[in-house]
């Protein structure tokens, strides 16, 4: 009884031995466990913080279209809470003028293509709505993300030079004269209609076109090149140069040049007005 209460004994202080390495490898393991969370956690805090940081509002969304993620600037149009997570988006009240956000996403998804837009608030606020596949990072499709980028003022200053334009255009456009607009790479912008009424052609013969091809390279002429490119270069400015030509359909004309360089705040768009007065009859 005394060898086998010995054997019985050493049996056991090779199970204590075994449960003492089992136990050590397990709190190795947990070690490596809280190393890989904290790094997760880590990596969740910096993805958020980065999210927050751009000031986009952004709705990640599942394959069954529930919310799994949000940033707070997606309260701007709609009021989620962390409720809200885990519902469908065909739920939640967005105050967008876009009914068509369930149907989108579910196109994305099923094309894989990036789909983007303008969309605008109840309050009239104008927003481009991005909508891409989520993948994962073995190319796995797990749902969408829908991001949200406020253009309000980009909208507006749009609107003012629309304005703008049709304003001038409508100017342009109601001066007796003949009018043309050029851009810095002396190709025309627009032309009034006294302009083509003149010279007896086209809009589509005239707009986007080199001034000096325009008719066959009737305005090819050296001096009123020199004339233009300092307009062009050094902001100058010319008036009454008389140019004198043969110009096809309407024949010999004597005319009368003014052009100056119309300034914008942006200088790659200032322009080129150049007015034409027609003086073959008066001389």
């Amino acid at each position: 009884g005394n060898e086998e209460i010995q054997s019985a004994n050493e049996e056991l202080m090779t199970s204590k031995e075994e449960m003492q390495s089992l136990n050590e490898e397990l709190i190795t393991v947990n070690n490596e466990y809280q190393i890989k969370n904290d790094e997760l956690s880590q990596i969740n805090d910096d993805m958020k913080n980065l999210l927050d940081s751009t000031n986009i509002a952004t709705i990640f969304l599942d394959n069954n279209l529930c919310i799994k993620r949000f940033t707070p600037r997606v309260n701007a149009f709609v009021n989620l809470i962390p409720s809200d997570i885990g519902r469908p988006i065909t739920d939640i009240v967005l105050n967008l003028k876009y009914e068509n956000l369930p149907a989108d996403v579910s196109e994305v998804m099923a094309k894989l293509e990036t789909k983007e837009l303008q969309v605008q608030t109840m309050k009239g606020q104008w927003y481009i709505v991005r909508i891409m596949p989520y993948r994962t990072a073995d190319n796995y499709i797990n749902g969408s993300v829908i991001t949200f980028s406020e253009v309000t003022a980009l909208k507006e200053l749009e609107e003012n030079l629309q304005a703008a334009r049709r304003y001038s255009e409508s100017i342009v456009e109601t001066v007796r004269g003949p009018l043309i607009i050029l851009n810095l790479d002396l190709k025309v912008i627009s032309a009034n209609p006294s302009f083509y009424k003149l010279f007896k052609i086209s809009p589509r013969e005239v707009q986007g076109q080199l001034f000096f091809s325009l008719g066959g390279g009737e305005w090819n002429i050296p001096k009123l090149r020199t004339m233009i490119a300092k307009v062009f270069r050094k902001n100058k400015v010319f008036s009454d140069y008389v140019v004198e030509h043969d110009f096809s359909g309407i024949g010999v004309k004597k005319m009368l040049l003014n052009a100056r360089r119309i300034v914008s705040e942006n200088k790659d768009t200032d322009m080129i007005l150049l007015a034409i007065e027609d003086i073959t009859e008066r001389e």
